[in-house]
């Protein structure tokens, strides 16, 4: 039988802080943001979560740098030790089914509704990859490195398609200058965004991986974060504090600035959007979770999240479930409560990384046996799968069952 178990939610681990991995995606921690209201609460209207570690590995040599949902069953991590692994979650075990090396460490991993693999590199690329697991043998094949060939050589041949991207040094439009940090995808899968720390982010089409657009200066630091809403509006997070929507206007063929939301006062490492679209959530340096509301790129910062003693990583969202991942190597499991306003009940935190945690994914959880199915039914619960990514190369899987409301 699984035990499933709870702690209170005001229980944190203490921990010094980590080096910082890159020179965007800050560990460091700054004062927390005395402006904004604090949303957060450790008294929940609702039972405790249950919950339980189901599975730990070391899944990669160096640390876990993306982690995607491929289907119910199947986790997708990448990491700088240039490795993209597919796992199938089974029982409270994870394992692995498919690999793949590529010529660059790796940055961030995303699947497409068609279940296209994306990759961004250090390089500057970004690379598509599609997994065949209907043989015996599974497979993770490379079908494009972009930008294309062709992309680069016809950008080559023009000189007004060169772009100033440092004070010495040009380049083509459709190639970044640095690495590609975050990756993205309209709501249908037909575009998709990466973010560079070259402050630019690019959109190309899926269906033939040509580059149509590159925005330059985007941000006056190097671009972290970056998500897409379901009615076309793009966010963007920077070290430079800041984080803007943009949105390709009817009639146009480029995006254009929107907003800018500056709230933060250090780096913004991680950005997550509610299902509707109508929830922003960012993350930073300065230890707090920023919850904007609004929707149609027009967001209001009602307050913040706290709880984390250092720098806020990653996050990520499953309904009305949000999870937080830091640099004091804990993952705080968040719930909105609408009968109590704007506020969050802090149903857990999970402990157990030996490093930062750098990254979050979430989904809905099937029962695997009879006892967990009636626990779940008995409680009135969603079941989710959390899965975090951490510095340490371990990759964790948390079941959780979360009280629904009614």
């Amino acid at each position: 039988m699984v035990t499933l178990t709870s702690i209170p939610a005001d229980h944190t681990l203490q921990c010094q802080s980590d080096n910082s991995l890159s020179k965007s995606t800050s560990f460091s921690s700054k004062p927390s943001l005395p402006s904004l209201p604090s949303l957060g609460s450790h008294a929940s209207t609702s039972p405790l979560p249950f919950y339980h570690c189901a599975a730990t590995i070391k899944g990669h040599s160096s640390y876990v740098s993306g982690l995607a949902i491929y289907d119910l069953k199947t986790l997708v991590s990448c990491s700088p030790d240039q490795s993209i692994k597919l796992w199938r979650t089974n029982h409270n075990e994870l394992s692995n089914i498919a690999s793949a090396v590529s010529k660059s460490p790796i940055k961030s991993v995303l699947v497409s509704k068609d279940q296209t693999v994306f990759t961004s590199h250090q390089d500057g690329k970004v690379r598509a990859w599609r997994a065949n697991l209907k043989e015996r043998n599974h497979k993770l094949l490379l079908l494009a490195i972009l930008p294309t060939v062709k992309d680069r050589f016809f950008s080559i041949l023009c000189p007004k398609k060169y772009v100033q991207v440092r004070r010495h040094k040009r380049c083509t439009w459709v190639n970044h200058a640095d690495a590609v940090s975050a990756l993205a995808l309209s709501h249908d899968s037909k575009l998709l965004y990466s973010a560079s720390w070259d402050r630019t982010f690019k959109v190309w089409r899926t269906c033939n991986f040509k580059c149509v657009e590159s925005i330059s200066r985007a941000h006056e630091d190097a671009v972290n974060a970056i998500v897409v809403s379901k009615d076309g509006f793009v966010y963007t997070g920077s070290a430079d504090t800041n984080i803007k929507t943009w949105r390709r206007l009817p009639g146009e063929k480029n995006h254009s600035l929107v907003s800018m939301m500056e709230r933060h006062k250090s780096a913004v490492n991680a950005l997550v959007l509610s299902e509707d679209g109508s929830v922003l959530y960012s993350g930073a340096c300065d230890r707090s979770v920023v919850v904007w509301e609004g929707g149609g790129g027009q967001m209001v910062a009602v307050g913040a999240l706290r709880g984390h003693k250092k720098a806020i990583l990653c996050l990520a969202v499953n309904k009305d479930v949000v999870c937080s991942g830091s640099a004091d190597k804990t993952i705080r499991v968040w719930k909105q409560e609408p009968e109590r306003g704007y506020c969050y009940a802090c149903l857990a935190v999970l402990e157990g990384h030996a490093g930062a945690i750098k990254n979050l994914a979430i989904s809905f959880w099937d029962c695997f046996s009879d006892a967990e199915c009636e626990l779940r039914d008995e409680r009135n619960a969603d079941a989710h799968f959390v899965y975090s990514g951490g510095i340490d190369c371990d990759i964790k899987v948390w079941k959780i069952l979360v009280h629904k409301e009614g």
